[in-house]
């Protein structure tokens, strides 16, 4: 595989990844942009944005994280795969689950939202029943 110029052991995690959901770098259209925003001299220099696509799935990517364009092409694979993880995985991604989580957590906080209008809704009834008018029958 490439060098990217990150630890080892990220790049053979890439590459399991990749052999993983069967994206072959024969597979992947890569070009190579000038990026914009900072980085100064470098980014009007160098053409550090990487722009990958990948053609049996037809995804796209277009990563420039980085000022260095080796890392760029590190991030872009990342991302790709991150796609077609999600993709093919579905509901059972991580960021699926992560989804569903937040989505769960929501419906909590309006359930303990309504407990808690229904208890003030409540107090509110006592106070107004020991408020009312003494009983005639009792006084007699």
């Amino acid at each position: 595989m490439l060098n990217f110029g990150v630890r080892e052991e990220k790049r053979k995690a890439l590459e399991e990844e990749m052999r993983k959901f069967a994206i072959r770098e024969e597979d992947l259209v890569e070009k190579f942009i000038r990026a914009g925003g900072p980085g100064g001299q470098n980014v009007n220099k160098v053409a550090t944005c990487v722009y990958l696509k990948h053609l049996p799935s037809g995804f796209e990517v277009k990563m420039q994280k980085s000022r260095s364009q080796a890392l760029n092409r590190f991030l872009a694979r990342q991302e790709l795969v991150r796609k077609i993880k999600n993709y093919i995985l579905g509901e059972e991604s991580e960021e699926e689950k992560r989804r569903q989580k937040i989505r769960r957590a929501k419906c909590r906080r309006s359930r303990r939202a309504r407990k808690k209008i229904l208890e003030q809704k409540r107090h509110q009834a006592c106070k107004k029943e020991w408020r009312a008018k003494p009983n005639l029958e009792e006084e007699t």
